[in-house]
């Protein structure tokens, strides 16, 4: 059997967490229990990784102190690591007994506090300890309170030996019902990796110069993609242009994903190619980005494009059926 404890207090030599916490221990050891402890005052760099110590646990016990109100923000950051990385399924087999000393106003509030979280969580829940102190002293030296602590060992040691089945709580339905809650669609491992890679200073900081990295990727990508939207198709008309003798004439394409027209204008020999939005054209082209990669890349013609209504045409038809002889393209 293994049982962690996870101190959320302050580590303060008259803290009376402390000695309740150590009393239970010894008691625990001595049934042959191996108990881990985690002082979440130390590891408070690395609360997130915590959960993954759960797996080879039977029973945990959550030890807080109240000092001024509530139980403190260290074993909040623990709890709000459980829910986010920590594998529900095996937490819904680990009991938890909360063990809550007071030097202040709250002992009762703050262990029902970690019993509804755990609950809520769905582990299950071991009778807990609470209780006022004004004077650690008086607690060391009191055997009546020493027996009281050393029954509670002994009693989560039952309860968990036992497993003791415990009934269902109202909280678990209304978590189900109304939590908004999102869930981390990962793996226990995976959960484990993550929660390792939060607490790691040295990753994140990776991670935001890889960020960058990748954002000024990405603009130079979209800078490009603008680039290629004033120069796509040209290259591929002035490389298949066949000069012909005694053509001039003006084409004008509107393609449907282009801002511009492209405009194409053919004197004999010379053929120039540009986006721009021009007038007095003697042929005007509406056609498909589809059905222009389709020419280009030899196969449709223009005069099939016309004839099978894939383009839309006005203005000059003798140039129109030119433009198969003035741009040859070859599979």
């Amino acid at each position: 059997m293994k049982i962690h404890i996870y101190y959320g207090g302050r580590g303060l030599m008259d803290d009376p967490t402390l000695f309740v916490i150590n009393k239970m221990q010894e008691v625990l050891e001595e049934l042959r229990v191996t108990v881990v402890r985690y002082n979440l005052h130390e590891l408070k760099n690395s609360i997130t990784t915590l959960p993954q110590t759960l797996k080879d646990a039977d029973g945990i016990i959550l030890a807080a102190t109240v000092e001024w109100h509530g139980i403190g923000g260290y074993m909040h950051q623990f709890l709000d690591a459980c829910w986010l990385y920590g594998d529900k399924e095996k937490i819904s087999k680990i009991y938890m007994c909360p063990v809550v000393m007071s030097t202040t106003y709250g002992e009762r509030e703050g262990k029902l506090d970690l019993s509804v979280a755990w609950e809520i969580l769905g582990g299950l829940p071991c009778s807990g300890i609470c209780g006022y102190i004004a004077d650690t002293v008086s607690l060391e030296m009191n055997q009546d309170y020493i027996k009281i602590i050393e029954k509670k060992a002994e009693n989560m040691y039952r309860t968990l030996n036992q497993k003791t089945p415990s009934l269902p709580a109202s909280n678990q339905v209304i978590k189900q019902m109304v939590s908004v809650t999102k869930n981390i669609d990962l793996t226990p491992q995976e959960s484990e990796q993550l929660s390792q890679y939060a607490s790691d200073e040295g990753y994140v900081q990776r991670q935001k110069e890889d960020i960058q990295e990748l954002t000024s990727l990405f603009r130079g990508l979209l800078e490009h993609q603008e680039m290629d939207d004033e120069t796509a198709y040209i290259s591929d008309l002035k490389a298949h242009f066949i000069p012909q003798p005694g053509i001039k004439a003006v084409y004008l394409f509107w393609i449907d994903d282009k801002e511009k027209a492209l405009v194409v204008e053919v004197d004999g020999a010379k053929m120039e190619c540009s986006y721009g939005n021009p007038a007095g054209a003697d042929v005007e082209i509406r056609v498909g980005s589809g059905t222009m990669k389709d020419i280009i890349y030899a196969r449709m013609t223009f005069q099939r494009a016309f004839m099978s209504g894939s383009m839309k045409t006005k203005g000059d038809f003798k140039l129109l059926r030119a433009l198969d002889q003035i741009f040859v393209f070859q599979e």
